[in-house]
């Protein structure tokens, strides 16, 4: 076998993963793109609104899909341009999330996908200080130029995976996974009159009957709260299993929260960066540019030293976490593929 696969990336409209405007995939073969393809489209019914916070950053807007086909309409071509590949997005658990919860809404079953994540091989291979989409291309000598275009976001995806085999000396993604003592994880197949619907759509299906209540932003230094031990259950493949993780400024989510919801995906929530500290997640409107500008936090600066002493540790910005942890910020806002500027934050 040779390194064989599809790259995947969505823009979604509104909080909702659910809720896909635009889908990029990158087709390799023998570890070279061959096939490309992307799609403008309109989220499923009921859930097709588009939040300013979203649009600002990719730039679709509801007319630029009106007539376009819905996902559920669209979705027998994206799955037969995939076929039988493994899926790599930057952050799988999101990008799978979409294929799953668009499906769910507009009542459609769902193939089962192998599929890998190159948040979670750069972590492996690369030392950064950020593993976002746009520094992880960058190492690989895949420069972004036009981050949140789905179509190129794929294409980076599909370089940095094909970095990474490469300096592992992988002639597919079987021999990688194997050289680094992980095995490849996999989405079931589904169907809505047969399974659960997971957790994200079940909890946009209960805003769209209007029982979901926002939380108002409250200003003042963030509450704490308890640091609860990592969950017994959580699955080892997920990005913040066994991750040590503290969160600093003004979070979108109360940070008691924040701090739940990542000891259940596997992960020991503190309250201090120390020599412990693997990933520090930054509020405030934080994205990776602010590594290079110097706007940050008392606590992401001393993350800085402690990468610049040799310490693996990783910046996240709220809107990466989310995206992780499957959820949106209490008063709706959605993390899309970075988050926001803080005075959208605090409006």
């Amino acid at each position: 076998m040779g390194l064989d696969f599809t790259a995947i990336d969505f823009e979604t409209a509104n909080g909702f993963r659910g809720s896909p405007c635009s889908v990029g995939l990158t087709k390799v073969r023998g570890g070279a793109i061959v096939e490309e393809a992307s799609w403008l489209m309109r989220p499923p019914e009921n859930h097709d609104t588009f939040d300013y916070h979203n649009v600002r950053i990719h730039g679709i807007r509801a007319e630029h899909v009106a007539a376009r086909p819905r996902f559920g309409e669209l979705f027998p071509e994206i799955g037969a341009f995939i076929g039988d590949d493994i899926l790599a997005a930057h952050n799988a658990a999101f990008d799978l999330g979409v294929i799953r919860s668009g499906l769910e809404v507009s009542g459609l079953p769902g193939p089962a996908y192998d599929y890998v994540c190159t948040v979670m091989l750069s972590r492996r291979c690369y030392s950064l200080v950020s593993n976002s989409l746009p520094f992880a291309a960058e190492e690989a000598g895949v420069p972004l130029v036009n981050h949140h275009d789905a179509a190129e976001d794929a294409r980076a995806c599909a370089g940095i995976l094909i970095d990474i085999a490469a300096r592992n000396r992988a002639n597919s993604i079987a021999e990688l996974y194997l050289s680094l003592g992980l095995a490849i994880p996999r989405q079931q197949a589904f169907h809505p009159a047969r399974d659960e619907m997971s957790k994200p759509t079940l909890t946009a299906l209960a805003a769209v009957g209007g029982t979901r209540i926002a939380q108002p932003f409250r200003s003042g230094w963030p509450e704490e709260g308890e640091n609860p031990a990592p969950s017994l259950d959580a699955e080892p493949g997920h990005p913040l299993y066994g991750q040590t993780v503290v969160f600093t400024g003004q979070l979108g989510i109360p940070r008691p929260e924040a701090k739940i919801r990542s000891a259940e995906m596997g992960a020991r929530p503190e309250s201090r960066v120390t020599a412990r500290t693997s990933v520090l997640v930054v509020g405030d409107g934080f994205d990776a540019r602010d590594l290079r500008s110097g706007r940050l936090t008392g606590k992401a600066k001393r993350v800085l030293e402690l990468h610049e002493r040799g310490q693996s540790i990783e910046v996240l910005s709220e809107g990466e976490f989310l995206q992780m942890i499957g959820g949106t910020a209490s008063g709706g806002l959605h993390p899309g593929k970075q988050s926001f500027p803080a005075a959208v934050l605090h409006s």
